[in-house]
């Protein structure tokens, strides 16, 4: 067992589930109704999944509200005086941990929630967000575009070999601003190499000189690489097994050092009064039809129970870095306000 899982169940040891839920005012009904659902899945998971929903609860209307992590947690605290969404689904922990820092999230249990690994959900008495799956740091490298460098697709194994002088200016990244895969990229690097060192800085401004441009999108990199718009996209392992399956002439590679994750999760926005439908939302969301159709694509699942498929050459937990959630979500606005500082320059137009 990698020393990650006792760090994090320290970290989210659920403190007890007993009773019900905390009181708070409620309106309309558990099964018929109109609820706002911000989301950062992607659009293909996105519709897929609700059909699921919409058969089970055809009286109650979902508006997707679909965004990049970044955008969504940015909308949401804007929003924190008149909140629109009802609830949060598929977003990343870490920016969960910041709206809770900020009191925007409503306790809720949802039906099963015993189900969910401690380690992968608030260590609240009653939670304030529950996890789904994990998603992780991937390299989609196209084949024959790295040839034409001169390169091997074998020959990337480690963020170290991004810093090869062959690719300057032949990787898209996410961009941390906009992309929780862009953040959880950049918060695993400075990790690995030392959290309140330079090294992990000092890494970015090299990796810096190679990257072509900063996307506004955590899947954009390995369609990018797909299409052979670039040589190495800075993705996420989904859609770059993704790209592959489609018949893409890319590999997907996973960091030696260790990738950086994050959690999709799930919660229920603070407002009065709380939609009753989107508790039910909530209850499907991690119900073990909702968790079977997410194994499709994640192989670590929140409940224990994910698996293996084809991409992944090991066990995915054994490639995920030690992680600090905790530290990201403090730490969140000064990392991203230097990085923006320091390399911004290569966004790309929003």
């Amino acid at each position: 067992m990698k020393k990650w899982l006792s760090m994090i169940l320290g970290m989210f040891m659920f403190a007890s589930l007993v009773g019900c839920n905390v009181e708070t005012k409620a309106t309309g009904d558990r099964d018929k109704g109109e609820i706002t659902v911000y989301t950062a899945l992607e659009d293909e998971l996105t519709e897929a999944y609700l059909k699921d929903f919409t058969a089970k609860y055809p009286n109650i209307k979902v508006n997707i509200i679909r965004e990049s992590t970044g955008v969504i947690t940015a909308k949401l605290l804007a929003e924190k005086e008149n909140p629109q969404a009802d609830v949060v689904w598929g977003t990343a922990a870490s920016s969960l941990l910041v709206l809770d820092e900020n009191d925007m999230l409503e306790p809720y249990a949802p039906k099963g929630v015993e189900n969910i690994l401690p380690r992968f959900k608030s260590n609240k008495p009653v939670p304030t967000w529950v996890g789904i799956d994990v998603w992780e740091t991937a390299f989609i490298i196209n084949t024959v575009e790295i040839e034409k460098l001169g390169l091997k697709a074998s020959d990337i194994k480690s963020y170290d070999d991004l810093l090869r002088p062959e690719l300057k200016g032949h990787i898209v990244m996410s961009n941390p601003s906009s992309s929780g895969t862009g953040l959880l990229t950049v918060t695993g690097i400075l990790q690995l190499k030392g959290k309140g060192t330079d090294a992990g800085w000092d890494f970015l401004s090299k990796l810096h000189e190679n990257i072509d441009q900063y996307v506004h999108s955590g899947s954009k990199p390995a369609k990018m690489a797909g299409a052979g718009e670039c040589a190495i996209g800075i993705s996420f392992g989904y859609a770059g097994i993704k790209q592959m399956k489609d018949g893409a002439p890319v590999v997907v590679v996973f960091p030696a050092e260790g990738a950086g994750w994050d959690l999709e999760a799930n919660a229920l926005i603070k407002k009065q009064p709380v939609n009753l439908a989107a508790q039910t939302f909530l209850d499907w969301a991690i119900s073990d039809d909702a968790m079977n159709m997410y194994k499709e694509n994640y192989p670590i699942l929140a409940n224990g129970k994910g698996s293996k498929y084809e991409g992944f050459n090991n066990d995915p937990v054994d490639q995920l870095i030690d992680n600090d959630l905790v530290w990201i979500a403090s730490n969140r606005d000064a990392i991203l306000d230097k990085w923006t500082v320091k390399y911004d320059g290569k966004s790309a137009a929003k």
